[in-house]
């Protein structure tokens, strides 16, 4: 299997300092600050990448266990929400909610909920995030 990789680079102190971000394969490549990862400032941030690797890989991992179960997804669309906070050791994750909503044919919602529960366990980002103290999902099927 593949290595990925990515790099990044940080200038200057913490609060008035700034970086990039860049992934190996050049298909992104952003700035970030203190400001674009603790207020509202421009830029990206490790946590916002972070919640694009966990809902690309709890969308591709529920599509796999839906075909295994004899279901075809036309569509599987996730939001992954972030939640980082300061706690007394330091900032930390505490928290990430995983929104999805899928349309797949003939399928009900029972068998849909267990496929996107051991998703949710099983794929690698939820499996390399496992110091997170809560994922939650909440899963839905459309048209």
């Amino acid at each position: 299997m593949p290595v990925r990789s990515a790099d990044a680079t940080w200038e200057g102190g913490l609060r008035g300092g700034n970086g990039t971000m860049r992934m190996a394969s050049g298909a992104y490549e952003g700035r970030y600050s203190f400001g674009s990862r603790f207020e509202e400032g421009a830029g990206t941030n490790p946590e916002e990448l972070i919640a694009a690797a966990h809902a690309g890989c709890f969308s591709m991992a529920l599509s796999g266990n839906l075909e295994r179960a004899g279901y075809t997804p036309e569509r599987v669309s996730t939001t992954a929400r972030v939640h980082i906070n300061r706690g007394e050791s330091g900032f930390r994750i505490e928290r990430i909610d995983l929104e999805t909503e899928a349309v797949v044919p003939g399928i009900d919602d029972a068998t849909f909920q267990e496929a996107a529960e051991k998703a949710k366990k099983g794929c690698p980002v939820s499996q390399a995030l496992g110091a997170v103290e809560q994922i939650t999902l909440n899963a839905r099927l459309a048209g």
